[in-house]
């Protein structure tokens, strides 16, 4: 929270300065994906020369990233009520769920939703792009899971008590009761498997995908100068999960600030 958050004047609320926080390093990051190509055009051989295949293995990596990153919140929410749920062979199967992706190579689970996937099921096709995302999004979401599991577990009994008193339905203390709450709780979790997700993502390469990893490993071949490639390629990563690091901090202070007042 030291970054970009001190830039901004001292007289300013702390709500204030996260909101600038999250304005100002999501246009970073936007400008950083289109614009990224201008100043590695200016830098010697094998960079200069592909930096637009850089920039646009870049726009891939984001891409990816966001798609895997909705998609495994959102199937994570759902392993986690599953697993804390009354119903036992519902139970089971999210704990067996979390217990295999957590236990496997990310890579071999990649391979397999790529490969493995379409004999299983006669008729479906995916492009390497949707594999990709597909595998990432059901890798994070077992450790999503586990964070949204432990969020809501923290919140006191009495609250479900208190609202079931109120006349709330089930579905209805959990949504407007519990489910804010153990979210604020799970966020910091939530935030490094986001960012865990980004340098991740760079196992799709084997299936194909054009992304940043993909595009390092194709001007490296060509050129058989890997030392300034890699150098390329992991500053890209670096400069991408600071900026995501600096919005997902701005994001905690603000549920803080909320949750607070």
């Amino acid at each position: 929270m030291n970054g970009i958050l001190s830039i901004w004047p001292k007289r300013w609320t702390r709500e204030q300065r996260s909101t600038a926080t999250i304005v100002a390093a999501s246009v970073v990051l936007v400008l950083f994906m289109w614009l990224v190509a201008r100043p590695l055009a200016l830098m010697p051989e094998p960079i200069g020369p592909a930096a637009q295949q850089f920039a646009e293995g870049t726009r891939v990596t984001v891409e990816l990233t966001v798609v895997a990153g909705l998609l495994g919140v959102a199937i994570g929410l759902l392993a986690a009520v599953g697993k804390l749920a009354r119903f036992a062979p519902l139970r089971w199967l999210a704990a067996a769920y979390i217990w295999a992706i957590r236990g496997t190579p990310l890579l071999v689970q990649v391979l397999f939703v790529f490969l493995a996937l379409p004999m299983m099921i006669p008729g479906l096709q995916l492009s390497d792009f949707n594999s990709a995302a597909m595998a990432l999004a059901f890798n994070v979401c077992a450790y999503n899971a586990e964070a949204i599991r432990a969020g809501i577990q923290a919140i006191p009994k009495g609250q479900t008590e208190a609202a079931r008193s109120l006349g709330l339905s089930p579905l209805q203390t959990f949504a407007d009761v519990i489910f804010p709450q153990s979210f604020k709780i799970a966020l910091p979790p939530l935030v490094n498997n986001f960012v865990a997700l980004l340098k991740d993502s760079s196992l799709a390469y084997v299936i194909g995908v054009v992304e940043l990893s993909n595009i390092g490993n194709r001007i490296q071949a060509a050129t058989f100068q890997p030392v300034p490639v890699l150098i390329a390629t992991a500053s890209i990563y670096l400069i991408l999960t600071t900026v995501l690091t600096q919005i997902s901090g701005a994001i905690e202070m603000r549920l803080d600030i909320e949750q607070r007042h």
